[in-house]
């Protein structure tokens, strides 16, 4: 039987032009409505499976107000709407809807966000099972909790489709892990996965890295170089930190979705490539877009299908079997025999906040492995957590740039303004120097500062 589906938009042309795709793809269109009075009467009567939703709609409410009454009739929707601003993207955020586009947009997005909203919901009704690999364990994601039980249902969700994926979450939750998970339960798991850190890119060089170039095409490009994208071909890129990349190369990437071919520099021809695009931030890109930093045209080619992954100090059940998982992976490297944590030392590793998450756990449980006595990690030497200044905020609350910013030069300021090597302030903030490099002077820290 056909799935039905309401469409709940103002403007004829618009909802006329969504009518003739859902019914080339199959789809069965119960009408068109142009308010959300009009909308709950087609309802009533026409009983559809499923709900565009316009934002913008003639009169006194809009496609939000709809949302929640839908939300409550268990009845599911997407948004398909122009207006994008922060406080709606907000607002849209809080109904939780299977799907957000933005006009325009092509048929092939469309279906595509279609076939995996349909998805999600049957899977949340239980009335499908998950993908036959469902049992596979995936390589260094390790824990029991409820919250990440669900990042690995999306996982396996959205693996086996071709659309883009964008993995949110702060720095040290794994975001990379989830990423080659992505390609190894894909059907490209064979080819290659190819991955970019965005921040270390110089820009200067970044479309020459990304896209490569021809022999003499610029001073020193003595050869030819084929670039990420090129490589990748038939597999899956990785692009993390992508708030980092600047407009302009912005402006290229998106390209390469939408047409799926590049230039090289100094090339006079495009190349086709297939590659699958997975992209990771640990940046409120809806924040991005609404300051000017981050395209909204990319911004929702990239956000099909985003996965948010849960800070270490949300999951803290899990931390005994992350702890006890890096024990066995750094004794069997340093051949050192400490094969247990003690009681006390567990206790202590789940009140400590892990600010560092994930990253900053496997660092210290291998630390503490490196530096163990006797067989068994007894107790720890654990910071103090570094929550509880945020408790006693007084005055207006800084942007995160003005945090991140603040938080480097106090990292700079305890290593006497060493960015890289030991003791350095990348060792301290447990980044790559290139990385710390390219925020200071995105920041406007200078180097030496002290």
């Amino acid at each position: 039987m056909k799935e039905k589906i309401l469409i709940v938009e103002d403007e004829f042309i618009v909802a006329n032009d969504l009518k003739i795709m859902l019914l080339k793809a199959g789809y069965e269109v119960t009408g068109i409505a142009s308010s959300v009075v009009q909308a709950r009467k087609l309802i009533a009567e026409k009983k559809p499976n499923w709900v565009l939703l316009d934002i913008m709609l003639k009169g006194d409410l809009t496609g939000i107000d709809l949302a929640w009454e839908l939300k409550e009739m268990q009845l599911p929707y997407l948004y398909i709407s122009a207006n994008t601003n922060q406080s709606t993207l907000e607002a849209v955020k809080a109904t939780q809807p299977y799907g957000f586009m933005v006009k325009p947009f092509r048929e092939r997005d469309l279906i595509v966000m279609l076939d995996i909203a349909k998805y999600r919901f049957d899977l949340e009704k239980g009335t499908e099972n998950s993908f036959e690999n469902n049992d596979q364990a995936m390589d260094g994601i390790i824990g029991k909790s409820q919250l990440l039980k669900e990042v690995i249902e999306k996982i396996k969700i959205v693996a086996p489709t071709e659309t883009s994926v964008l993995i949110l979450g702060e720095s040290g939750t794994g975001k990379e892990k989830v990423a080659h998970s992505i390609h190894e339960f894909s059907s490209r798991k064979s080819k290659p996965i190819v991955v970019v850190n965005c921040a270390a890119l110089p820009h200067s060089l970044i479309e020459s890295e990304l896209f490569g170039h021809e022999k003499g095409s610029f001073t020193g490009a003595n050869s030819l170089r084929i670039g990420k994208f090129e490589q990748a071909n038939e597999g899956t890129i990785f692009l993390d930190e992508i708030g980092e990349l600047p407009l302009d190369s912005q402006v290229k990437l998106l390209r390469v979705l939408q047409e799926k071919e590049i230039e090289r520099l100094g090339g006079n021809k495009t190349i086709k490539v297939n590659v699958r695009i997975v992209a990771a931030t640990n940046r409120l890109l809806e924040k991005e877009v609404a300051e000017g930093r981050f395209r909204l045209d990319l911004y929702y080619r990239l956000n099909v299908f985003p996965i948010e992954l849960p800070a270490l100090k949300d999951r803290k059940e899990d931390i005994s079997l992350l702890a006890n998982y890096f024990l066995n992976k750094y004794s069997t490297s340093s051949r050192k025999k400490v094969s247990s944590i003690s009681k006390i030392a567990l206790e202590q590793l789940q009140n400590y906040d892990w600010p560092g998450n994930i990253r900053e756990l496997e660092h210290f449980i291998e630390r503490n492995v490196l530096l163990a006595k006797t067989s068994e990690i007894e107790t720890l030497d654990l910071p103090a957590t570094v929550s509880k200044p945020f408790l006693e905020i007084s005055g207006p609350l800084k942007s995160m740039e003005e945090m991140e910013k603040e938080h480097i030069m106090n990292a700079l300021k305890s290593c006497d303004g060493k960015v890289s090597g030991p003791g350095g302030a990348a060792e301290l903030l447990k980044i790559q120097a290139q990385t710390l490099y390219s925020k200071m002077k995105k920041l406007g820290i200078k180097q030496g500062y002290n």
